[in-house]
């Protein structure tokens, strides 16, 4: 059987533009359907979406028939829970709040097998080997990782530059509301000061060499990013798409409708 191939990491290496959507409900059927709308890569949140290692396998099957390429988050870089991520197949991982290239260093190491990192060897189990069927799966499976790590707090963009330096991280991905919030700008993802931060991110980025991303569903401010190097773009988020279609349509019926909240929900 042969090693699958990272055709997102491809795309980026060849810096080609990479367009996708945020998965945040955790649910196989509505990822499947994003799955055949055409995006480049389908993100799975395990950060702020209710996503565990379970439900992640099952979305990574649901998508596998489909060209779009996933990548994880993982709610934190612990390099045990990436060895577990790993294993079900993933190739691509998106890091959140990460500050310092010696961070950076270390996540690198937890996606590769020694003697270039400190991955646990037991891939025979796994579905990342189909369980032992891709023969030589330790021997080739760390150049189809992905790396691509979040700078969305003040430390980490100031330590952006020896990040980048990092050899085995493949993209940054910057956060602009975490980001925002860092520099007290709280819900403020847009602002002038944030915008402009990230669009100088994305320029050292490319001159980096790396890949640059962003997520945002302003068509305006993504022409902007993409101007200024994005790689890999994340255009909607499928929550947030559901939300949004179902209030207009109620309000079509009812105009005098408020989208309604439970009791004591914020």
């Amino acid at each position: 059987m042969d090693m699958p191939v990272n055709q997102f990491k491809q795309a980026l290496q060849a810096g080609r533009e990479q367009i996708g959507l945020w998965l945040g409900l955790g649910e196989t059927f509505s990822a499947e359907i994003c799955a055949g709308a055409g995006f480049d890569w389908l993100l799975i949140d395990a950060e702020h979406g209710p996503n565990d290692l379970r439900s992640i396998l099952a979305q990574l099957q649901a998508l596998a028939p489909y060209p779009t390429q996933p990548v994880v988050r993982p709610p934190q870089g612990d390099h045990v829970l990436i060895k577990q991520l790993l294993e079900t197949g993933v190739q691509t991982l998106l890091i959140p709040m990460v500050e310092s290239a010696a961070q950076a260093r270390g996540l690198v190491e937890a996606m590769r097998y020694p003697p270039a990192g400190i991955r646990g060897v037991g891939s025979a189990l796994a579905r990342a080997s189909r369980w032992g069927r891709i023969a030589d799966y330790a021997h080739r499976a760390n150049e189809q990782m992905c790396l691509l790590v979040q700078v969305e707090t003040r430390p980490g963009y100031e330590q952006l530059d020896s990040i980048l330096a990092v050899d085995g991280v493949d993209g940054v991905f910057f956060g602009s509301a975490d980001l925002a919030a860092s520099y007290g700008y709280l819900g403020q993802s847009t602002h002038p000061e944030i915008v402009a931060a990230i669009e100088d991110g994305l320029r050292r980025t490319r001159a980096a060499g790396k890949a640059g991303g962003v997520l945002c569903s302003d068509r305006q401010l993504n022409g902007r990013y993409l101007a200024a190097g994005a790689s890999f773009v994340a255009v909607g988020v499928d929550a947030l798409l559901l939300s949004a279609a179902t209030t207009a349509l109620c309000q079509t019926y009812k105009p005098q409708a408020a989208p309604a909240g439970l009791p004591g929900s914020y």
